[in-house]
């Protein structure tokens, strides 16, 4: 018996099988696709993203993640229009200077998929979404061990207090509600920590 709970009490020490991806900046972008005027979309970018994903190597869906953008990076190739976006009018990005995800649930999908329910932060509100998740296998690179990964997911703007619009003349109005966000990211698994005596 006290083999037993020797055996027992040992397998609860062992620590739980996990991994830790940093996600690396200058291979990851963000992006979102809003409509224009109603007949074409405008497309923009923020330069700059970081993250990390814990990732539970026996069941992922014990997963989460924490992803991190930087508003003030934000391009759409024109000046004025960036100012603008920047501005209190929509990201006002003084006082709200990122975008934030933080996942409570991961369910796993077909093949390399996964949905990632978690609270998304924008303009300081945040709401719950689901990120649609694709994932490529982990590879060597460079000495270390990367994978790639796409989450994407629509939001409505106004939800997220960016109100701003303007009527046109011939009906409608210059910027559209939904908005279509994706990161895509490469994520480099971080070594284990050296146990110290």
């Amino acid at each position: 018996m006290r083999s037993f709970v020797a055996a027992l009490a040992a397998l609860v020490a062992l620590p739980a099988a996990a991994s830790t991806w940093q996600v690396d900046p200058n291979h990851t972008e963000s992006s979102f696709v809003v409509k224009h005027m109603m007949v074409s979309n405008v497309r923009g970018q923020f330069g700059k993203t970081t993250g990390t994903i814990f990732q539970d190597d026996k069941d992922i869906t014990k997963s989460r993640a924490e992803i991190t953008i930087d508003t003030t990076t934000i391009d759409t190739r024109v000046a004025q229009r960036d100012a603008h976006l920047k501005s209190p009018d929509f990201f006002d990005v003084a006082k709200f200077p990122t975008i934030t995800f933080k996942s409570t649930k991961i369910t796993k999908g077909e093949g390399n998929t996964l949905k990632a329910e978690g609270d998304l932060t924008i303009h300081g509100v945040t709401k719950p979404v689901v990120l649609n998740v694709e994932f490529t296998p982990e590879t060597l690179a460079g000495g270390k061990t990367r994978r790639g990964l796409t989450a994407t997911t629509k939001v409505n703007r106004k939800d997220f207090g960016l109100m701003w619009n303007k009527a046109i003349e011939a009906g409608g109005v210059m910027v559209g509600d939904e908005a279509k966000l994706t990161v895509e990211m490469e994520l480099v698994k971080q070594d284990a920590p050296t146990a110290t005596k």
